[in-house]
């Protein structure tokens, strides 16, 4: 059996047995499909791991760069106490106004706010508002400004905060030292910026399933 069929049918077996079904979860990617949003959104086993990850940590103040259509806003936010905050940023206006409403849609429209505009001049906005610090990070945006990326959330971050950046391995071209493509430069600086800096420790994952060859970095900070 080819692999990429046995990944799918792996992933298809682990949402059957442990994701019960949620019509909300499914309304929000087929709102987002006819949006024409790209379906480049975690999958449901990794949207299930940002809520676990969130939950183990007890997360009350949660950063996540790169919205889409609010998948992954609404996993993290289901894992929040009664009081806690996802700030979620998105470049594209049209991707926010159906993140916002899917966010609405599924009932965390208080739990969540969309920040929209390029996310380094975000980044620099949320500072300047004083907000606590955070004690969760998802960095699942545009690769090139993963470095850059990193950089605010050890400005924003909290001792003992976590740091999961998504789409890491780009289907094993990571290891290409000589690669054009700047999704994948982007990901190499971050990762060599993750083992230069001793504040930070840090581990890999790669994934196989629905989304294909991929992986992920997590990270606590010290």
């Amino acid at each position: 059996m080819e692999k990429q069929l046995i990944w799918n049918e792996v992933d298809e077996y682990f949402i059957d047995k442990l994701l019960p079904f949620d019509s909300k979860l499914n309304d929000v990617l087929s709102e987002n499909k006819k949006a024409g949003i790209p379906e480049i959104d975690v999958s449901p086993t990794q949207g299930k791991l940002l809520y676990l990850l969130a939950k183990i940590k007890g997360a009350k103040n949660i950063l996540e760069i790169g919205t889409l259509g609010g998948y992954s806003s609404i996993w993290l936010a289901r894992a929040l106490p009664e009081i806690g905050k996802v700030y979620t940023l998105e470049l594209e206006q049209a991707h926010a106004e159906v993140a916002r409403k899917n966010i609405q849609y599924a009932g965390y429209q208080n739990k969540v706010e969309v920040i929209v505009g390029p996310a380094l001049d975000s980044l620099s906005a949320l500072q300047e508002r004083g907000l606590p610090p955070f004690d969760l990070i998802f960095i699942d945006a545009d690769k090139p400004n993963n470095p850059h990326y990193l950089q605010w959330a050890l400005k924003l971050a909290e001792s003992g905060a976590l740091i999961i950046a998504d789409n890491v391995v780009r289907d094993g071209e990571v290891i290409d030292e000589e690669s054009r493509d700047r999704r994948v430069q982007g990901v190499r600086k971050f990762m060599d910026m993750l083992k230069n800096d001793p504040r930070i420790e840090s581990t890999a994952l790669q994934t196989v399933g629905i989304k294909g060859y991929d992986g992920f970095v997590m990270s606590v900070l010290k």
